[in-house]
Parts: structure tokens; C-alpha cells; sequence
């Protein structure tokens, strides 16, 4: 792999972790201890507005508020302006999910990361997560929910699609990194972070979801240069809307499929 794919994987979404390793734990897979320690990973995570406390608690403290869960009902939102697929409608927490562009639904409860950036009094920079909990109206899971097959299909065309467009603009020629990342994703090492209790297929959608997802931020954050101009970055932003769209179907659809 690249080291601009491998860059691109360092950090994936938040929310796809807690309900990956949530369920898990859920389906008696791992400790509860060990869920938390995989989501947090080297990062501080709080957790505010549990029901029954009355300040912040750890994450730790935080899961075991859902131990009454069914898997089924961890699910993962990755909503977007003008695709809210997944959220039980108007309301704090779709509104603070449509701004993060991610969120957990855990029974009657929901939960969205913010990341906050402090600086060390020797200058140093760290970053910080508080997840917020907000408690939800009784709704129905989603029944337009793609399966991890469908969403596969869907995630393997938009990508053959875009990544046709985006070798007519050229794009090594004003984001090297990126088009070695893409070129990486044909090649993927089949390396996942989720827990046991998936299979095959949503271990290998969520392995090349995330770094796609990745590969995505990047192309969000390039500034266009002098080697490309108004109309190509039309023809980019075209390219990779529905690729986007394909990418978050697809790590949803993994991180929420039937555990074994």
C-alpha cells in the first residue's frame, strides 16, 4: 500500500468503530472493556448527558449504559445534506448528525463525536473526542438499508466510474497523493479493523470502504492548483459525488450487517 493510502486509513470514522465494537460486545464477542479500548484507540473519548449521570463519563462508563441492547439496535448513521437516510427525523440529534456527518443510533439513545484540537503548554497540538447523547423518539429501523452485497456492487461501479473520469483530468498532475491512493484501492490487502463476529464480505467492504473514505477527505480538502481549472473541478466534484455517496452506503452497510 502506499503511504498515501496508508495516511488515508489512519483514521476512520469514529461512529463506525463504537458500533462495530458496541455490537460486538452486544453479541457476547468481547469484554466490554476491550470494545472501548478499540474505539478510543490512542484518544481520549468522553461522553456527555448519559441518562442517569451528571457529568461526563468514560466511554467505558458510557457502553455500559447499552447493555440491555439488542446488536440490531446499534445501528451506523452516515447521514449528508440532502440524504438523511437513516435518521429517525427531525430533531437535536439528526441535526448535530447531519453537521458531524456521522452518528450512532443505540436503542433509544444517540451519539455524536466532536472532536475538539487543544495545544499543550509546550505547543503541542492533541485532539480530543466528546460524544454526545441525545435521547431518541421510538422509530423503526430503516427498510431501504442496502445489504452488504448490494452495496458492494454499488461501491465497485462508482468507483470504476470515477476513477475513468478522473484519469481524463489527470489528477496526478495537482494531487499526486490522492491518485496514488486510488491506484492503492485496486490492490487492497484485505486488512480490516472490524471485530470477530462479521463475515467475509463485510470485513472486505469495510476494509476498502474506509480507506476510499479516506482517499475522499483528501479530495474534499485539494486545493485546486494551476493545473486544472474551473470546468475540471466541475468534472471532479461530479465524479466523486456519487462515489461519496457509494462509500458511506457502504461502511454502513458493513459496520450494521448480521454478525455471525
Amino acid at each position: 500500500m502506499s503511504p498515501a493510502a496508508r495516511a488515508a486509513t489512519l483514521q476512520a470514522r469514529r461512529s463506525a468503530r463504537f458500533v462495530a465494537w458496541v455490537r460486538a460486545w452486544r453479541a457476547g464477542l468481547v469484554p466490554c472493556d476491550d470494545a472501548a479500548a478499540e474505539i478510543s484507540g490512542d484518544e481520549e473519548h468522553m461522553v456527555s448527558d448519559v441518562p442517569g449521570t451528571w457529568t461526563d463519563v468514560s466511554l467505558t462508563d458510557a457502553i455500559a449504559a447499552l447493555s440491555k441492547l439488542h446488536p440490531d439496535e446499534v445501528r451506523l448513521v452516515l447521514p449528508a445534506p440532502g440524504d438523511p437516510r437513516g435518521l429517525p427525523g427531525p430533531g437535536p440529534f439528526s441535526g448535530a448528525a447531519l453537521l458531524a456527518g456521522e452518528g450512532v443510533i443505540a436503542g433509544g439513545l444517540g451519539f455524536v463525536p466532536e472532536v475538539r484540537l487543544h495545544t499543550s503548554g509546550s505547543g503541542d497540538e492533541f485532539e480530543t473526542v466528546r460524544w454526545q447523547v441525545f435521547v431518541l423518539p421510538t422509530t423503526p429501523p430503516p427498510t431501504d438499508a442496502p445489504s452488504t452485497a448490494e452495496a458492494e456492487a454499488e461501491l465497485s461501479a462508482e468507483l470504476a466510474t470515477a476513477t475513468r473520469t478522473l484519469a481524463k483530468l489527470d489528477i496526478a498532475q495537482w494531487r499526486p497523493e490522492l491518485a496514488g491512493a486510488i491506484e492503492a484501492l485496486r490492490k487492497p490487502d484485505g486488512a480490516t479493523d472490524l471485530p470477530p463476529g462479521y463475515d467475509p464480505r463485510a470485513r472486505r467492504l469495510y476494509a476498502r470502504a474506509s480507506i476510499l473514505d479516506r482517499v475522499l477527505a483528501l479530495a474534499e480538502h485539494a486545493a485546486p492548483g494551476g493545473a486544472i481549472n474551473g470546468y475540471e473541478v466541475q468534472q471532479r466534484d461530479a465524479a466523486l459525488r456519487p462515489l461519496t455517496t457509494a462509500c458511506r452506503r457502504a461502511l454502513v452497510a458493513a459496520c450494521n450487517a448480521p454478525l455471525l
